[in-house]
């Protein structure tokens, strides 16, 4: 479910981009590779209160896409608990853990047409540059990026289809951090 607002901004093959950086996680201890590290309480805490943002201002996704890393698992399971929503819908794609910007728009053109909404919850660098690559013309001066901290989403909107979201032209409608929410929600 999109919220009322956010139709204003699209139009009526609008689509809706959710992209979200991972929660909080620690440094893996001494053998803990990276692709293994898990969520910090903090981490959990803070992808619930996302998940909880999303479900109450109407940011609820019909397609999910997550990196297989365990952080970006633990994230999602996170998200989609507080949106009733099931684990098994997620697509884990390989291709977000380390990718750069032109690996996530390739992952994201194989996003299903019917798809309205997407969330696709990945790992900085390559999330932040991303975002402020989409948003540089409606939110982000050129050359300056988006401040991406664990577990923040930027809410972006295109019209046409996701083969073509490169070219789209994105808006950026929110950028959201954790860090500005309440602490229940």
């Amino acid at each position: 479910m999109v919220m009322e607002e956010d139709l204003a901004n699209v139009g009526p093959e609008g689509r809706v981009l959710l992209l979200m950086r991972h929660a909080n996680s620690p440094w893996g201890g001494r053998g803990v590779r990276d692709f293994e590290r898990e969520l910090s309480s903090r981490g959990h805490m803070d992808s619930a209160r996302v998940g909880r943002w999303l479900a109450n201002s109407g940011r609820v996704p019909d397609h999910v896409v997550c990196s297989p890393a365990r952080r970006a698992r633990e994230t999602v399971a996170d998200v989609l608990k507080e949106l009733g929503s099931p684990l098994s819908d997620v697509r884990w794609a390989e291709g977000i853990y380390e990718a750069s910007p032109s690996d996530l728009i390739d992952v994201l053109s194989q996003t299903p047409e019917r798809a309205h909404c997407v969330l696709m919850v990945g790992h900085n660098p390559g999330m932040e540059m991303l975002a402020g690559l989409f948003a540089r013309g409606s939110g982000f001066a050129a050359g300056v990026q988006p401040s991406f901290s664990t577990a923040s989403v930027a809410h972006l909107t295109f019209e046409g289809d996701w083969d073509s979201v490169h070219e789209a032209g994105c808006e950026l409608v929110t950028m959201m951090r954790p860090k500005d929410l309440p602490l229940d929600g």
